[in-house]
């Protein structure tokens, strides 16, 4: 790993690098002054399309149950966000923590459901032998990185809840539909990376 890593840790390190507007946030309906910390993992493989991997979550589970997600949950005590990602990823598809160069962490992410979610950001070998726990993963899947940071190739959609109007983006990739908080953390990233750079 090293040219797209450093590419990626340039673009990161510049568009963190001052404040920007726009960034989406669902702090408006969080029913609890008190969310509680989670943090996901933004495993970004090193192609010459890089890709981004993507969980769906079962049905059956209490949060966002059948969303696509990126691999992540709680932040554990006594831990901090990068080391619950890590494990979360572990957990959730086996991915090795041995094996995510970290980039960084991006933009915090306030749910409408009682999280506030940290995202770290980090390049991975492609084609690592995954393997989801049935008991967190549907199914997983890969999807390009520049497809996701286009904002041409998401629609924008409204829904009435909790009071009001939430707008939201969606994408369908291959049978899957990703929106929600997965989608905003998307869209919140591709203002601080520049995809047309990326070629």
């Amino acid at each position: 790993m090293g040219e797209l890593f450093d590419t990626l840790s340039s673009l990161f390190e510049e568009g963190h690098s001052h404040d920007v507007d726009g960034l989406l946030t669902d702090a408006a309906f969080a029913q609890t002054e008190r969310q509680t910390p989670a943090a996901v993992l933004i495993a970004i493989t090193e192609r010459d399309r890089p890709g981004v991997l993507l969980t769906q979550r079962p049905n059956d589970m209490r949060d966002h149950p059948g969303q696509v997600a990126f691999p992540g949950g709680k932040v554990d005590r006594g831990e901090d966000v990068v080391t619950a990602a890590l494990r979360e990823a572990e957990e959730e598809l086996a991915l090795p923590r041995s094996e995510v160069r970290l980039i960084g962490t991006t933009d915090l992410y306030q749910t409408g459901t009682g999280f506030d979610v940290t995202p770290v950001v980090g390049v991975v070998p492609p084609d690592l032998p995954l393997e989801p726990s049935p008991s967190e993963v549907a199914a997983w899947f890969e999807a390009p990185l520049d497809l996701l940071l286009d904002a041409e190739n998401w629609s924008m959609n409204e829904v009435f809840w909790r009071g009001k109007m939430r707008r939201y983006l969606e994408m369908d990739y291959d049978g899957f539909r990703i929106w929600g908080v997965t989608a905003a953390i998307i869209m919140n990233l591709s203002k601080r990376i520049d995809a047309s750079r990326l070629r």
